[in-house]
């Protein structure tokens, strides 16, 4: 399996160069990068990738140690990270880096940091570099029974427990940053930032950092309400935009609720969408909208902070169709390469940007339909929903350029002929009976002995599972009578069946399984752990992660290994828990 660096080396469509901040009527849409073995079309104009130094151990960056002198981390070496930033750049593609200035993990203990060397200067972050009121307190106490000092400063945001955060009034703290940031764009050729938790220093000095740098993209996670974030962004001096959280939520809700209308809180004094405050809808320029992401989406331990639970690609076309810059999802791309790439084809083909104006044409229960102004005479309706099928455009001169499960885009000003929707590439489809698409909401917990089946609407919302030995006496293993042990209801697929787990009371696994429901059942199935099934028997998927289905016979020697966040992970280092390997999910 090919690391991060390595294989993101791919052909992407022209960045448009402009000035630190965002650049206003930016038409680009960029990519949440944070996944591994993924072959990109021509698509998009900006990729976001992990924080990419050394931190002293797997890990996807966070918890930042190194910032000048190790780059060979758990996604590559810095010569590979190197050379896929020079060739996105040779191919017109910017690379974002993330950026974790907030807090800073310690060599050996509380409050060292690493003495690294740039260019002939030293640079290294002291104990007296560290918030006052760190950790709670906690820090100084420390501190105190061991000899060190602080800061003489309290944080100027929120307090973070877990790393030392840091104090950015401290002249060392400021000066080790501003190296920091110029060295990457200088030397490993990033085009600009994001800046990962905000809202735990104060935004002046990401204007400093910004106005020293001079990145051309700059965009700060404030995760919180409008208000919150516009602030943010005025702290800034408006050299930052910053991730549009309130769009996403929004977004889910008419998902999770299938209430197409919800979509007009957009339109509701919700920042930047909205057209009568906040100087007329200039904040729209500092939007990056999304659906998902790393912290939102349903992690493996089952976590999750406001997941889109269904819906994926209805929500991806109305993100693509309205004002912002888009930020599309690296596991929604996986699943859905063709349909995402033609959206951000018509997208850009009418002309939409950071700055373009929606206009509500339609709300109902069952869809959702609005307008965006593009370039010169050109618009597009985008129409979202369960019933979107349902709808029709009252103005002849609206003409349907694609649509899919519960989305539909109508262009006006241009013939749908004279949009080239791209071709991908054989490597970039699914391979032939592949079934693509597994809800990301289908997590497995460790050590768990468990199957997924999908269900027709038809059967109903009970699903009952029967399982049992080779061999056995005919009943259910666990003991129950027909038709077995309800399973739980997880959420809706994207085609409208529902979604439903089973999970064993035995720590050994069946031989065979039977779902019913609705007086309809399947054959006797061969059982699989964590398996995924429809009424037609167990798929070969390509699960949210890009990767197939879970495989319980491990294999590790002479492979390289992975963890379901992309780490890699060395065969001494594998604890109990699901792993990657050829492609494969393993359960060691």
């Amino acid at each position: 399996m090919k690391r991060l660096f390595t294989s993101l080396l791919i052909t992407l469509t022209s960045l448009c160069m402009m000035a630190q901040g965002w650049p206003e009527n930016y038409s680009g849409v960029m990519l949440q990068g944070f996944y591994w073995e993924d072959n990109l079309a021509t698509t998009f104009d900006l990729v976001w990738i992990p924080q990419s130094a050394n931190c002293g151990g797997q890990s996807m960056g966070y918890d930042d140690l190194y910032w000048f002198s190790n780059y060979n981390s758990s996604f590559g070496t810095a010569d590979e990270l190197k050379k896929m930033i020079s060739t996105f750049k040779t191919k017109g593609i910017g690379t974002i880096a993330d950026i974790v200035i907030n807090h800073r993990k310690n060599v050996s203990n509380w409050v060292d940091f690493p003495k690294e060397t740039y260019k002939g200067v030293t640079y290294e972050l002291k104990s007296t570099d560290i918030c006052a009121n760190d950790d709670g307190g906690d820090t100084k106490k420390w501190a105190t029974q061991n000899g060190y000092s602080l800061s003489s400063n309290n944080d100027t945001g929120e307090d973070w427990p877990g790393m030392r955060d840091l104090d950015h009034k401290s002249t060392n703290v400021q000066n080790n940053v501003k190296a920091y940031l110029k060295m990457l764009l200088e030397d490993f050729g990033y085009v600009g930032f994001r800046y990962d938790m905000v809202k735990g220093y104060s935004g002046a000095y990401t204007k400093m950092y910004n106005e020293d740098a001079k990145p051309q993209f700059s965009v700060g996670e404030c995760w919180d309400s409008s208000n919150t974030i516009k602030n943010w962004i005025d702290a800034t001096g408006k050299t930052s935009a910053a991730f549009d959280f309130q769009f996403k939520y929004v977004v889910r809700n008419a998902t999770d609720y299938q209430d197409w209308r919800k979509l007009a809180a957009q339109n509701e004094g919700n920042w930047p969408l909205v057209s009568s405050n906040y100087n007329n809808g200039s904040y729209r320029q500092y939007a990056v909208t999304f659906v998902e992401n790393h912290d939102t989406e349903v992690r493996p331990d089952g976590s999750s902070k406001g997941p889109l639970r269904k819906d994926t690609l209805a929500a991806n076309a109305y993100l693509l169709a309205m004002p912002g810059t888009p930020c599309v999802f690296m596991k929604h791309w996986q699943a859905y390469k063709q349909e995402i790439a033609n959206m951000v084809a018509v997208r850009k083909a009418v002309g939409i940007n950071n700055m373009s104006v929606p206009t509500e044409v339609a709300s109902a229960k069952g869809y959702y339909a609005v307008q965006v102004e593009g370039s010169g005479s050109k618009k597009l309706l985008c129409v979202v929903g369960t019933q979107a099928g349902s709808y029709t455009p009252n103005n002849s001169n609206w003409k349907k350029v694609i649509s899919g499960y519960h989305y539909t885009y109508y262009v006006q000003g241009i013939e749908p002929a004279n949009i080239t929707l791209p071709e991908l590439k054989e490597d970039e489809k699914p391979q032939d009976g592949v079934y693509n698409g597994v809800p990301s909401f289908c997590t497995i917990e460790k050590g768990e002995i468990c199957a997924f089946f999908e269900a027709p609407v038809a059967w109903g919302s009970q699903i009952f599972t029967w399982a049992w030995m080779n061999g056995g006496d005919g009943k259910d293993y666990v003991g129950t009578t027909w038709p077995g042990v309800s399973a739980t209801f997880l959420g809706t697929a994207d085609n409208g069946n529902k979604v439903f787990k089973w999970v064993s009371a035995k720590t050994t696994a069946p031989d065979n399984i039977i779902f019913s429901g609705g007086g309809n059942q399947t054959g006797n199935l061969v059982f699989t752990n964590a398996g995924y099934y429809t009424k037609d028997g167990k798929q070969d998927v390509v699960t949210a992660t890009g990767v197939e289905a879970i495989h319980t016979t491990p294999s590790y020697k002479d492979n390289i290994i992975y963890d379901l966040q992309g780490r890699r992970v060395m065969e001494g280092q594998m604890k109990k828990g699901i792993y990657i390997i050829n492609g494969k999910k393993v359960i060691r």
